[in-house]
């Protein structure tokens, strides 16, 4: 029982033919995940990497029963590149597309609430399901498969808290790239939620940082389920000056609970393995499971 995508994920590529599209679907076939075409609004009926481009959405999920889609479209499309996806059905979509505008977000985030999917990004790497699917931008070779699920921001850490565990002796059930803009579909609280009811997930980490209040939410969602499956947490951008944007949109301390000390103080509180370095997350993660 995988988290989001799995083996039998029937998955379409939103900007397939496209040079970023068409890069990562390469090497997303060539992990061995489930794609089942592309889309392309004027290339329909073409292949592409051996696979059917469709012109729409819609399209796709008639033909070829797609139900995740990932989306390559450029920042001033990509907002309707989810809510079509949406409104054809989509259950998962995936969004990697960085520098899309808030406004646009804000619409398509309202425009998908009641369609009974679940919007990832944007401006995140993805999720992947170890010797099953990837479904992003994540280099496969750093994920083994195992019971460890995780839950990132950032792209960058998501490969590094993976590799610790895999060091460990261990492997990742299923990563979460949740992205860094301000306006995200899926959040910390409901990843994370995800992943403590997954029966096959044994321990989960949790990697924030400055800005907002999604691991706050998290962390007290966490702390009021009564759950015993251990959270091993880190935040990142604790030496970020207050009030200036450090690497994601979404990363600008606002107040005094924005900040990497009071975030770390709540999770804490609210019995999650804090630790204070990335580079200690694989040898947490092991003490905690075993």
């Amino acid at each position: 029982m995988s988290v989001l995508v799995n083996k039998d994920s029937k998955i379409i590529v939103q900007g397939f033919t496209g040079s970023e599209g068409t890069f990562h679907a390469e090497q997303m076939i060539e992990y061995g995940t489930n794609i089942v075409g592309g889309v392309t609004p004027g290339k329909g009926g073409q292949e592409h990497l051996g696979k059917p481009v469709f012109n729409t959405v819609s399209e796709a999920v008639e033909k070829v029963g797609a139900d995740t889609t990932i989306i390559f479209v450029p920042p001033a499309f990509a907002a309707d590149a989810i809510m079509e996806a949406a409104d054809a059905g989509i259950k998962v979509i995936i969004t990697i597309t960085e520098g899309i505008p808030v406004a646009d977000m804000v619409k398509a985030n309202n425009y998908i609430k009641n369609k009974g999917c679940r919007l990832v990004g944007p401006n995140c790497p993805g999720v992947i399901t170890p010797e099953e699917a990837k479904v992003g931008i994540m280099p496969g070779f750093v994920f083994k498969k195992g019971g460890v699920g995780i839950v990132s921001k950032s792209g960058t850490l998501t490969y590094e808290a993976s590799d610790q565990v895999v060091r460990q002796g261990l492997g990742i059930s299923t990563a979460i790239g949740i992205g860094g803009d301000p306006i995200i579909g899926t959040t910390t609280k409901e990843a994370l939620e995800l992943l403590v009811n997954d029966p096959e997930t044994t321990c989960v980490v949790m990697i924030g940082e400055i800005g907002g209040q999604l691991e706050a939410e998290a962390a007290r969602w966490y702390k009021e389920s009564g759950s015993d499956k251990p959270v091993v947490g880190f935040i990142a951008g604790e030496t970020a000056p207050a009030g200036r944007t450090m690497g994601h949109a979404g990363a600008i301390v606002g107040g005094s609970d924005d900040t990497a000390q009071a975030k770390k103080r709540i999770m804490s509180e609210c019995g999650i393995h804090v630790v204070d370095s990335p580079a200690e997350i694989g040898v947490k993660v092991k003490e905690v499971v075993s």
